[in-house]
């Protein structure tokens, strides 16, 4: 269909739009007049930009406009058709909307998490958001297939989509950054080598959320070894709050608690306080201790102690492995599950005498735990996205040696960093035959 008006007067600082898009517009009488469309190319190419708002009974010919760099990122396809949300405020009816970020968006991982963000069942069934997808050259066509299936998908509280390869739009505003992307282990590749490989990704990505993300972003390391990309990540965005970083050890977790139910003949709903202190590694310490069972020490409803130094945390240290030689693919959808998990428990109060685990920063803990490093530790929040440490903890000499132990790890993983985290010279020495958290 050919443009046929020109008027300049209603041209406003909107993105392009499409000529099919303003002809459904204004054919359609049913939508909101504060209803707009926009089109944009997927990658942030420095082309002209048009943009025209929509006169009642008219077609416009928009004008051209050269794209600010620092404006708002492109969106995808259908997400272009988006509501005037502030306009929208004014009914109530929506919260405002928030703005979440993902990296590594077309992996396995991504493909179970984005579903559940966008249907409501992580921020709430009135919480409108906007994903922010990151990938990379490579990824960027699968990138488009995902924005895709989005759109197929209907959600009505999806309200953008953005896909690009550039840190610095996806994170542009971000409230929650969901970092997966990493690059894996693979043959011949040293410990100490991949450490760097990925420490320069979360650099980076730390520098963009410093530049753009909002100042009281939540982020969410998952990509591997995530206690040290955090570390990394954090120390190259000085205006966000440190406490505001988390490596992912709500996995472990939920492991650790199906073992205990499954030893203890009870569902795992029953299992409480269960603490993963430490690295995403296989030195990680499943803490028995201090968790309960139906109310009850753990200790006193599963007396086999044997079972539980040995079995049990084995089993949890190496779940991830085991999965691999079965599946022949690392945990995706379990792993989605649990990034939910973190991010509800710091949404949502946390059941009295309760805790979870998350990997966070140890400046000012408690327990001991050497500081500036990220470790895993027990946990609370009050709903607000913050949390604080869990001070009535129990520890005995099990405990003690279990966490000195994968604490040296992550202070030798730090070393290996350095020159990442801005302290000077990488000084390496780890075992290249360890098994790494990539490979759980």
């Amino acid at each position: 269909m050919a443009l046929t008006q020109l008027n300049n007067s209603t041209c406003s600082k909107t993105q392009l739009h499409s000529s099919s898009q303003l002809s459904f517009l204004s054919r359609t009488r049913t939508l909101p007049r504060h209803y707009h469309s926009t089109f944009a190319p997927l990658h942030r190419t420095q082309h002209a930009r048009i943009s025209c708002s929509v006169a009642p009974n008219q077609v416009q010919v928009p004008a051209a406009q050269t794209q600010d760099p620092k404006g708002k990122p492109d969106c995808y396809g259908v997400f272009c058709l988006t509501y005037d949300l502030k306009a929208e405020e004014e009914t109530k009816s929506w919260k405002k909307l928030i703005n979440i970020a993902v990296s590594g968006a077309a992996g396995m991982i991504s493909n179970h998490l984005l579903f559940k963000l966008a249907s409501g069942e992580v921020f709430g069934p009135d919480q409108p958001i906007a994903l922010k997808l990151l990938g990379s050259e490579r990824s960027i066509q699968a990138l488009e297939g995902v924005a895709m299936e989005l759109e197929d998908s209907l959600f009505p509280l999806l309200r953008e989509v953005v896909i690009s390869i550039d840190p610095y739009e996806v994170f542009q505003d971000a409230e929650w950054a969901l970092l997966i992307g990493a690059k894996p282990r693979g043959p011949g590749v040293e410990r100490a080598a991949l450490l760097d490989i990925n420490g320069q990704i979360f650099a980076e990505q730390g520098k963009a959320l410093n530049a753009v993300a909002s100042r009281n972003a939540k982020v969410i390391v998952v990509g591997n070894p995530c206690n040290t990309n955090a570390l990394i990540c954090l120390k190259n965005a000085p205006n966000i709050p440190a406490k505001n970083f988390h490596a992912l050890t709500r996995l472990d977790e939920n492991r650790a608690k199906c073992q205990l139910a499954l030893k203890a003949g009870v569902f795992y709903d029953k299992v409480s306080n269960m603490t993963i202190w430490g690295n995403h590694s296989t030195t990680q310490v499943p803490d028995f201790l201090n968790a309960k069972i139906d109310g009850l020490p753990v200790k006193e409803v599963i007396k086999d102690n044997k079972w539980l130094e040995e079995e049990f945390t084995e089993k949890v240290q190496k779940r991830g492995g085991v999965l691999i030689q079965k599946w022949g693919r690392s945990s995706a959808a379990s792993t989605s599950v649990s990034i939910v998990d973190a991010i509800r428990s710091l949404i949502t109060p946390t059941p009295e005498g309760d805790w979870f685990s998350s990997g966070v920063y140890t400046n000012g803990n408690p327990y001991g735990i050497a500081e500036d490093i990220v470790f895993s530790m027990p946990c609370r929040s009050k709903a607000n996205g913050d949390y604080e440490l869990v001070k009535d903890v129990t520890f005995d000499d099990y405990l003690r040696q279990k966490l000195a132990k994968t604490e040296a790890e992550l202070l030798a993983e730090k070393k290996c960093v350095a020159h990442l985290t801005g302290e000077g010279i990488a000084v390496c020495d780890l075992p290249g035959d360890t098994m790494l958290p990539g490979e759980m």
